[in-house]
């Protein structure tokens, strides 16, 4: 990466998850924190910091899924919506008394 990012206080309150640091509780955590930490070259690595690391290094998978992300969130607001629309909405639209 050439330019690191640094999650502000303002950000890490909006979304605290991407601040916390990750523990290597698994084998593949481990080597994921490892491989961050020396690209990054800090000992303590954060949710954010690899995340923005897979996403240069491996734009395939932050890609697909973000996609899948999107469109979970896009089918959920639909049937948001759908369940706003009801026959008892429909008949009280645009009627005067």
């Amino acid at each position: 990466m050439s330019e690191e990012k640094i999650i502000t206080e303002e950000q890490a309150h909006t979304n605290p998850m991407l601040a916390m640091p990750v523990h290597p509780d698994t084998e593949l955590k481990s080597y994921i924190v490892e491989y961050v930490g020396t690209k990054l070259d800090h000992e303590k690595v954060t949710v954010n910091m690899i995340a923005e690391v897979f996403a240069t290094d491996f734009p395939e998978f932050a890609f697909a899924y973000a996609e899948e992300n999107f469109l979970r969130g896009y089918q959920l607001g639909l049937e948001d919506a759908k369940g706003l629309h009801t026959p008892q909405t429909e008949n009280d639209c645009g009627t005067t008394d």
